[in-house]
């Protein structure tokens, strides 16, 4: 599932290979860290690491949210987002979805936060030898969850279709993929995972 092998974490600063993919597409992909307006940016269920250097730059009104208040600044349920319309210039939600029994009423509710002309990177494990998303909400059991959906808090395997649900919701879906930016020998100095796609979403 996902992207297969991971280095996952960093010995010195903790951070996951598929953080580290969001910072880097960040940096290089988009004017959101040297913008001269001032940005509006949702992380939801924040990583630490990128949390920090996102908080740091004053034109960025960085608002992260989720269920739980004390690992983010405002309690947020991605399924009835408490924002207005065309709020957010971008939203990061990484690995989030998967744990959402409502998926599509998440995304419906990423989608009309979202300003137009702004980004989401929505992240989600996905299973490439699936064509259709499989879930089955009479699995309830942590056990029984683990073992059909690979982690105990997961409702579903995220099949080659999400990039339809996205679409579905209104989201113009670009994949991005590091390899067609940086070789082998970067990848593996970065700690990436060659085999993760990002899934950028824009709001036209």
């Amino acid at each position: 599932m996902g992207g297969g092998y991971r280095y996952a974490l960093c010995p010195r600063c903790h951070s996951t290979d598929r953080e580290r993919l969001v910072y880097w597409y960040i940096i290089n992909k988009t004017k959101i860290l040297n913008s001269s307006k001032n940005i509006r940016l949702s992380h939801i269920a924040p990583e630490k690491n990128l949390q920090k250097i996102l908080k740091s730059f004053s034109h960025i009104k960085y608002i992260s949210g989720d269920l739980n208040p004390l690992v983010a600044n405002r309690k947020i349920d991605i399924t009835n987002i408490n924002f207005g319309n065309d709020y957010f210039d971008f939203i990061i939600c990484n690995h989030v979805l998967e744990h959402v029994q409502d998926d599509r009423k998440a995304m419906s509710e990423l989608f009309r936060v979202l300003k137009p002309g702004g980004e989401a990177i929505l992240q989600v494990p996905i299973s490439k030898y699936n064509k259709k998303t499989f879930e089955d909400f009479s699995i309830i059991s942590p056990e029984e969850r683990e073992k059909y959906f690979g982690q105990k808090d997961h409702v579903r395997i995220y099949g080659k279709g999400y990039m339809k649900r996205l679409e579905d919701v209104g989201f113009k879906v670009n994949l991005y993929d590091i390899k067609n930016d940086l070789g082998i020998q970067d990848i593996k100095k970065y700690g990436f995972n060659e085999s993760e796609i990002l899934y950028v979403c824009r709001k036209l």
